[in-house]
């Protein structure tokens, strides 16, 4: 390739700013974020620097330059304005299933790392005759699955069984009887790798007696662990499909799986608010408030039901005047028909961020089996 002049430079330079102002170049074709200022110059796709540095690792099959820093050559400028990421979209993306989980900047590196892989390494959305591993409604394998007691992780046997409508795990490798047996019903899967200490941590919960129950699970290759995830969606998605039969793929894509509202810290009281106030870890999962010893405790200490303003559910910042026994000074009052919950939180930060995410879970309607599960919790023991 001839040299190029400092004005041909400046003029590519222009050419490229002006092609990520058309249509699906102003956001990153990877995760979606905006304003992008790095490009692939063999998929001819915009990306942000985030993303450009997963492109890095597949070096194969694209090379980075910055849009701004690097030197453009006007072949390659070409070939970008050819291309573009509405056009790699629908190349990459054909058969793309529905269920099949597309990051977005705010997941974590693994999901953004695989999908990256998934669509330009493995060609895995691209129209073939072949159903991926994940889609077919059975899975097994070996998994690092943490120890409820002694905290260590274990290799154990996982299946899932989209028939038997259940994930079962094993703690013999030839054990016949599986230790647990979690419906799809109820199951979701969360990555959390900060919480587990493991760039691949899956937090994996399920319903027994209408109660949380937590496990830890991860492996070592990033590609598995990313499958698994997506088999869990398939299973969930092929189980409300049944269940839930006129329900449009729009409508039930939200339903496979879910990440918390919000988790964290604080410190809570008794029912009749003379007890000590005590730390607790909390996790907000949809309309749960949860609270565990330590954030990876099987299962929590105790649940509260958080419905909507319409049932008289309120929250409020502070506590009542004559509240005692707190270190933390930022109280919440969290109302409910029959009591109120108070907790506080170590920063106003962190007042603020949880009075938000009760608020929103407060500001929407209840569906109609929501109220099952509220009777439930007001029926406990």
């Amino acid at each position: 390739m001839s040299a190029t002049t400092s004005a041909e430079l400046e003029e590519n330079r222009r050419l490229l700013k002006e092609l990520l102002c058309r249509p699906g170049n102003g956001r990153c074709v990877d995760c979606g974020a905006a304003d992008p200022t790095w490009a692939s110059f063999t998929l001819g796709v915009f990306m942000c620097q985030s993303c450009s540095g997963l492109h890095r690792s597949i070096p194969h099959i694209s090379k980075v330059k910055s849009v701004v820093m690097d030197g453009w050559h006007a072949p390659e400028v070409k070939f970008m304005a050819s291309t573009g990421n509405s056009a790699a979209k629908a190349k990459y993306e054909q058969r793309v299933p529905p269920f099949y989980y597309k990051p977005t900047y705010r997941d974590c590196h693994v999901l953004r790392e695989q999908w990256v892989r998934a669509r330009y390494e493995r060609n895995e959305f691209v129209c073939v005759e072949q159903q991926e591993p994940y889609s077919t409604g059975y899975r097994e394998g070996f998994l690092w699955k943490r120890g409820r007691d002694n905290g260590q992780f274990l290799s154990r046997k996982f299946i899932l069984s989209e028939r038997e409508g259940a994930l079962k795990y094993f703690n013999k490798h030839d054990a016949r009887e599986p230790k647990a047996i979690m419906k799809i019903q109820t199951l979701n899967a969360t990555f959390q790798p900060a919480k587990i200490g493991n760039p691949n941590g899956l937090q994996i919960t399920y319903l027994k007696d209408n109660s949380t129950r937590n496990i830890f699970v991860y492996h070592e290759d990033g590609k598995e662990i990313v499958d698994w995830f997506n088999a869990i969606r398939a299973a969930r998605f092929h189980y409300l499909q049944v269940a839930f039969p006129g329900a449009s793929d729009a409508d039930l894509v939200p339903k496979l799986t879910r990440n918390y509202v919000k988790e964290g810290y604080m410190e809570k009281t008794g029912p009749k608010h003379k007890e000590g106030f005590k730390k607790r870890w909390f996790t907000m999962d949809d309309r749960r408030l949860m609270y565990f010893k330590d954030p990876l405790d099987a299962y929590a200490r105790g649940e509260v039901f958080i419905g909507s303003k319409e049932n008289s559910y309120t929250v409020l910042p502070g506590l009542p005047p004559s509240t005692q026994g707190h270190r933390w000074p930022f109280g919440i009052t969290i109302v409910t028909p029959d009591r109120k919950f108070l907790f506080t939180c170590e920063t106003e930060e962190e007042q603020m961020d949880w009075i938000a995410a009760f608020q929103r879970v407060i500001n929407r309607l209840m569906l109609p089996q929501e109220y099952a599960v509220e009777a439930h919790f007001k029926h406990k023991p």
